[in-house]
């Protein structure tokens, strides 16, 4: 959807220098800037390529307010989020009219909102609910008494079991499943086997939230896992039974979150980090890259990196690193 450099400022609450006519037909970086793209810079250093690229506007920030500029300048405080911010104004809907496919099957007792799209090969379950302007990708399979929010995406082939629940905005993309048992056994000492652990919870999503590719999280076993308002989940991530995580946590992929951990607001974790049980995670903290915390324990300390298994600060596990380095020289020596 085309929109003008001033609608987008406005939007936005930047200011322009320059024509504030000019028509937008997407966003690009300046390198694959094309005739009506929109891009971003964030330093003088790149102005002088951005302004020899096809773009057709510049977001940029304060140390372009003087420049003699060629293209129309969009100034904002912070050209980054600003550019993100762009790229949902340009890409939304055109309101045209969505559609429910011929091959989709619905359950006459679901109730679909306004203007839902329905991909090709979806099974919308009983009772299911879906909210206004969402979308349902082809092959998604959606269990009984599910519900979901307006304004939703949920990406091709995904899964969501019964007994789950998604706030509004949320997206899902393609082959994650939300809502499946959880893993939980009891060991019969007698016989030596494992017999199930009830999974009969729920799965509760709050709005924007949004979780990647392939990525799993399971329902409580007696209660709720819950993730919620505004976290990112990245791609292959799995989430354990009972689970609860905060308000705005960022979580990078290939991460184990084991049952009943909890993660408090605004943590960060990153990619290949292992979680065991009942581990609280306190606001604030961030977790290195394939670090690991043993079951149990908690990580506090708002803004501090934790690195290594078992996680520590980084500080101290740099100087154990190079204590370890100085007794091998010595040693080989």
């Amino acid at each position: 959807m085309r929109h003008t450099l001033g609608t987008i400022a406005e939007k936005l609450r930047g200011r322009v220098l320059g024509d504030t006519s000019v028509s937008l037909s997407g966003i690009a970086s300046v390198s694959s800037a094309a005739a009506g793209s929109l891009v971003f810079i964030e330093d003088a250093n790149n102005l002088e390529r951005a302004l020899a690229s096809p773009a057709a506007a510049i977001i940029v920030g304060e140390f372009a307010a003087n420049a003699a500029a060629t293209k129309p300048l969009l100034i904002c405080a912070h050209p980054r989020l600003a550019f993100a911010r762009a790229a949902e104004l340009l890409h939304e809907s055109d309101g045209q009219l969505k559609t429910i496919h011929a091959s989709a099957i619905v359950a006459p007792s679901a109730h679909i909102g306004g203007n839902v799209a329905i991909g090709p090969r979806a099974v919308i379950g009983e009772r299911v609910s879906i909210g206004d302007e969402s979308t349902v990708g082809a092959g998604c399979v959606i269990g009984d008494d599910v519900e979901i929010g307006a304004h939703c995406r949920l990406d091709p082939n995904v899964t969501i079991y019964s007994r789950t629940t998604l706030g509004h905005r949320v997206v899902i993309q393609g082959g994650a499943v939300l809502g499946s048992a959880g893993f939980g056994y009891v060991r019969d000492s007698q016989t030596g086997r494992y017999e199930p652990f009830p999974q009969v919870g729920q799965l509760m999503i709050e709005d924007d939230v949004e979780i990647g590719a392939n990525s799993t999280i399971d329902r409580g076993a007696l209660d709720e896992t819950r993730i919620r308002r505004g976290t990112k989940i990245d791609n292959l991530v799995h989430v354990g039974h009972n689970v609860q995580i905060g308000q705005d946590v960022v979580v990078a992929a290939q991460t184990g979150l084991s049952g009943s951990a909890v993660v408090e607001d605004n943590v960060i974790i990153g990619g290949q980090v292992g979680i065991a049980d009942h581990v609280r995670i306190e606001a604030g903290a961030i977790l290195g890259a394939q670090s690991g915390i043993p079951s149990k324990k908690t990580i506090r300390g708002k803004g501090v990196v934790f690195w290594g298994t078992p996680a520590r600060p980084i500080r101290a596990y740099l100087k154990e690193l190079a204590f370890l380095s100085r007794s091998a020289r010595k040693a080989g020596g």
